[in-house]
């Protein structure tokens, strides 16, 4: 005898059969809507290669970026060449903002796959489809957050720099273990002669004309010459107090009475033989040098400007400090990651090395720092520490 379901539950069984005869039934009708001939497999492996090249291009130099802002104890980074992180963060921010269109392009060729049915076929194509998700979730929060921070837009709760760093591990190992699992077929797509290619060609020059457009529209921000074209750019050089962008006023970072106290003081201590204090005036009176150097900031931009100071070694030999000693320079700045930094021994030797008095021929803007602030070669802007009331020798 055939048991039939009970009354309740007669209609719960026929949407059902109904939910999964749609689901059966939803791939063929898919398909029918992805016809274009730019769904296919040559036009995603060079979009995967182009996309790939320009990923790594972005580790490399995003590792760079964060071991020169939050270096282990025993890193030792050179003060030259000068430009070196003015270039290779440059080429972080502005090179990932070009690889958008090839992230999208890339996404938009292969998004039919996600219909395949049924979506498991087997345990390894299983681990291949979790594979991808992760690439294309990490991908796409690198590139979200990314933009965001660009912007200075903090509209997540957790630490950029942090949260950016780690998943980009998990980013470039995802794309790793993707490009040699499909690197045979790859290979064979490439190397075969399509029959008709100029949908395929012109679509691919679309997207590279698209990553060269944002490139052209926000490389300004660190070539000064093409800096009216930079309209995507948060920072221009030029455009700023003294002729030079301020990413955080005085006012924000809660200095402005004590930057203006006519008693302030610089202190130099620590392990030294004999503990300084100098007023203003008394900074003025010591020998002043003279750098043209950059401020790079994390975010891409940068921009060279003139400086007038004491040499930071001359201070520190006046005070007896050691020539392996590391040295903290500490902000009146009260709260934030980067109210202090560190010097190596490499950097305060460096003779580009200063506390900064003058900008661009006048004496320091207060969003620029004044009293006096550190300026070196081949160092971070948020390193570039402002405000500067106490040298402590390590």
């Amino acid at each position: 005898m055939v048991r039939r379901p009970p009354p309740l539950t007669r209609p719960l069984t026929t949407a059902l059969t109904v939910l999964l005869a749609a689901l059966r039934a939803a791939p063929s009708r898919l398909a029918g809507r992805f016809t274009s001939r730019l769904h296919d497999e040559r036009v995603a492996a060079w979009l995967g290669m182009a996309l790939g090249v320009s990923l790594l291009s972005a580790f490399a130099t995003g590792l760079i970026s964060h071991f020169m802002q939050h270096p282990p104890g025993w890193m030792r980074w050179p003060s030259r060449p000068v430009n070196l992180y003015r270039v290779t963060q440059g080429v972080h921010v502005i090179g990932g903002l070009a690889t958008v269109p090839l992230l999208l392009a890339k996404l938009w060729t292969v998004y039919p796959k996600l219909w395949q049915w049924p979506p498991v076929r087997s345990a390894p194509h299983g681990a291949r489809r979790l594979l991808v998700f992760v690439l294309v979730g990490a991908a796409l929060f690198q590139f979200v957050t990314g933009v965001l921070n660009i912007a200075y837009w903090y509209a997540f709760p957790f630490l950029f720099t942090t949260a950016h760093y780690w998943t980009a591990y998990i980013v470039i190992g995802a794309v790793l273990i993707h490009a040699a699992d499909e690197w045979p077929k790859v290979r064979r797509t490439v190397m075969t002669r399509p029959q008709d290619a100029v949908g395929r060609r012109a679509f691919l020059l679309t997207v590279a004309g698209a990553s060269g457009v944002i490139t052209a529209v926000t490389v300004g921000e660190a070539f000064s010459p093409l800096a009216r074209l930079a309209v995507l750019a948060p920072r221009r050089p030029g455009t700023g107090p003294q002729g030079l962008p301020v990413n955080k006023s005085a006012a924000a970072a809660g200095v402005s009475a004590a930057a203006r106290d006519p008693g302030w003081r610089l202190t130099v201590t620590g392990r030294v033989r004999r503990d300084v204090v100098l007023t203003l005036d008394g900074l003025r009176a010591l020998p002043q040098h003279s750098a043209r150097l950059p401020i790079a900031c994390v975010e891409g931009w940068s921009a060279d400007a003139d400086w007038r100071g004491v040499r930071l070694r001359d201070l520190l030999a006046l005070a007896g400090a050691d020539d392996a000693a590391r040295v903290r320079v500490e902000s009146l700045q009260t709260f934030g990651l980067y109210r202090t930094s560190r010097l190596d021994p490499g950097h305060w030797h460096d003779p580009l090395t200063l506390l900064a008095l003058d900008l661009n021929g006048d004496p320091l803007d207060l969003d620029h720092g004044h009293p006096c602030r550190l300026i070196a070669p081949n160092r971070p802007g948020v390193l570039q520490t402002k405000w500067v009331h106490r040298l402590v020798v390590l």
